[in-house]
């Protein structure tokens, strides 16, 4: 397992990350007052519970407030930040699945499925969540994180079947054109330098107009920003490989280590070097259209 453990923007916020190797899953348990998240995504399902106070997030067009006792979904792909509303601040716990995990409990295909809501008042799914943050946390022994594992898969494959209300039509529709492949350019030559005219005109846009246009209402977002989320994926691929943090910046297409820096502490709330030395786990980028 690696673990790892520091203050945030001062001496109260405070996140702890773990990951157990042999399931996959990874846990945070975090007290927040000040310290507040981007807009992000992530390439696995997150499970969260709510422990104290109240924790505020922007989500599928408006902002939500998770309570104590509340169950917080989120889909691969969703964009999301995270705050506090009080000066009280707000702890939490979230358990980060494999989307492999999901499609298990889902009989093997999680193609159309989706959460009805992003907050859900399921007590079942909720201690069997924080019961494997803390199992993950005390190292326990191997047979107790699977089975918590197991209850967590089983109940939130409970939860998807009664709560399914995704439109598969649009989970299912193909994203415009013009957008589709700017996110492949953005994808295949994201260490790259380019202009906005120069993306546009080698996607076939009318003009970058069209292109900022249609790309912000099928990805939720401008295309400069899902460069940076791009880059930010290989550093930390990169620095997951022990790859030292000036060589990844240059090789994931930032102008240098001080500019990777400031992306990923804005995005990711550590360092590349504190990300590099006990890897957690962090925003994906896993765009999908709307």
């Amino acid at each position: 397992m690696t673990d790892n453990a520091r203050p945030i923007n001062g001496p109260r916020d405070v996140m702890r990350l773990k990951r157990d190797d042999t399931t996959g899953l990874e846990a945070v348990a975090a007290r927040f007052h000040s310290h507040a998240y981007d807009m992000h995504f992530h390439d696995e399902w997150l499970v969260g519970v709510t422990h104290a106070g109240v924790q505020d997030f922007f989500c599928r067009g408006r902002r939500r407030q998770s309570t104590p006792g509340r169950v917080i979904l989120i889909e691969p792909g969703e964009r999301h930040d995270g705050q506090a509303v009080a000066a009280d601040g707000f702890a939490y716990n979230m358990l980060y699945m494999p989307q492999s995990l999901v499609r298990s409990a889902m009989g093997g295909n999680d193609a159309h499925i989706g959460f009805r809501e992003t907050l859900a008042d399921d007590g079942q799914l909720f201690h069997a969540v924080a019961r494997a943050c803390e199992a993950i946390f005390l190292e326990a022994p191997r047979l107790m994180i699977e089975d918590c594992r197991d209850q967590v898969t089983n109940h939130l494959g409970r939860h998807l079947a009664r709560h399914l209300g995704q439109d598969v039509t649009e989970k299912g529709s193909a994203p415009h054109p013009v957008a589709a492949r700017a996110m492949d350019y953005l994808r295949a030559r994201f260490d790259e330098e380019f202009g906005l005219d120069e993306l546009a005109e080698a996607v076939g846009a009318a003009d970058r107009f069209q292109l900022s246009r249609g790309f912000r209402r099928e990805y939720g977002t401008s295309p400069h920003a899902c460069l940076v989320q791009l880059r930010l994926a290989e550093a930390r691929r990169l620095l997951r490989e022990k790859v030292a943090p000036a060589e990844a910046a240059a090789l994931s297409g930032f102008a240098d280590q001080s500019h990777m820096g400031r992306w990923f502490r804005r995005a990711y709330g550590m360092t590349p070097a504190a990300y590099r030395k006990g890897r957690t786990n962090v925003p994906e980028i896993a765009m999908k259209s709307r």
